[in-house]
């Protein structure tokens, strides 16, 4: 049992010690409190955003200094920040974890697939944390870490949204199916398009796997999907960036939920019944049942 577990464990998501930069990430930081919290640093002239900054780092128990410079890590690299913050890891995050805070017909996480780039990266976690979704599964290799660009991509999301690593995103789904998930491939030669898409396919609880831009989903990945759906295109360009098809894809997703809410609020009708749509949870390494 223990090594099924291990199997799942997140690494460390980010460097020990680092800095924070921008007015979104080190607001939502100091707002969130999910990672060590070191000090907050001002530079230049004040500003107005500097009080809302002072008084949630009172609240965090963070000392607030004025420098007159940037730190080493800073300087020559194009950058003149007027905040950073001094601070340590987000804290690792199990795949069990994320499973369980994602149940239920509506729960939602998403995986990807070889999307290196942090701008990317940093674009889906802001698209994720504001549509919803309960964590982010990233593997171990073939993923950037958690950095201060893919915070500032984010404008802060990162700190509201759990994100896990796995060693093997096929066995990161398998195990989410076993748990009770269905799992959405975004395939651009998929024959369904997701508007197009039956109720049953897109209804939680669900991990959407989103692959590199011009690669798509591995095989192997591919296997263990249970349903893959496109974004219909109607102009010249071929594809969207994949952070562009995370909005379209999660959205769409939101918007069903909201829809199958006012359905099952006005009354079942035929077809309706959740035991025709939801995936029974087989035993899995995390349950407490597992020997």
């Amino acid at each position: 049992m223990t090594r099924a577990r291990d199997r799942y464990r997140a690494d460390r998501l980010a460097p020990e010690s680092g800095l924070l930069t921008g007015f979104h990430p080190v607001r939502e930081a100091l707002r969130a409190r999910r990672r060590p919290l070191r000090r907050l640093c001002l530079q230049g002239s004040a500003r107005t955003e500097w009080e809302e900054l002072r008084s949630l780092a009172v609240e965090a128990g963070v000392p607030v200094v004025e420098r007159s410079a940037a730190p080493p890590e800073l300087q020559g690299s194009g950058q003149t920040p007027w905040v950073w913050l001094e601070a340590g890891a987000l804290p690792e995050v199990e795949l069990a974890a994320l499973l369980a805070a994602a149940t239920g017909p509506t729960g939602t996480l998403i995986a990807l697939d070889g999307v290196e780039d942090p701008q990317n990266l940093g674009a889906i976690v802001r698209v994720a944390e504001a549509s919803g979704v309960s964590g982010l599964v990233l593997t171990r290799r073939h993923a950037p870490p958690l950095s201060d660009a893919v915070a500032r991509a984010s404008a802060g999301a990162l700190e509201w949204l759990p994100v896990c690593r796995v060693p093997n995103l096929s066995r990161a789904l398998r195990a989410a199916k076993e748990a009770g998930f269905w799992v959405i491939g975004a395939d651009p030669d998929a024959p369904t398009g997701v508007f197009d898409a039956p109720a049953a396919w897109l209804r939680g609880p669900r991990v959407l796997v989103l692959g590199a831009e011009g690669e798509g989903l591995r095989q192997g990945v591919l296997q263990e999907i249970d349903h893959r759906v496109r974004i219909p295109m109607s102009g010249q360009v071929a594809s969207l960036n994949v952070s562009a098809a995370s909005a379209v894809l999660l959205f769409e997703l939101t918007r069903r939920d909201g829809v199958a809410s006012r359905t099952t609020e006005a009354g079942p009708g035929v077809g309706q019944g959740r035991s025709l749509t939801h995936r029974t949870p087989a035993p899995t390494p995390f349950s407490s049942g597992a020997g």
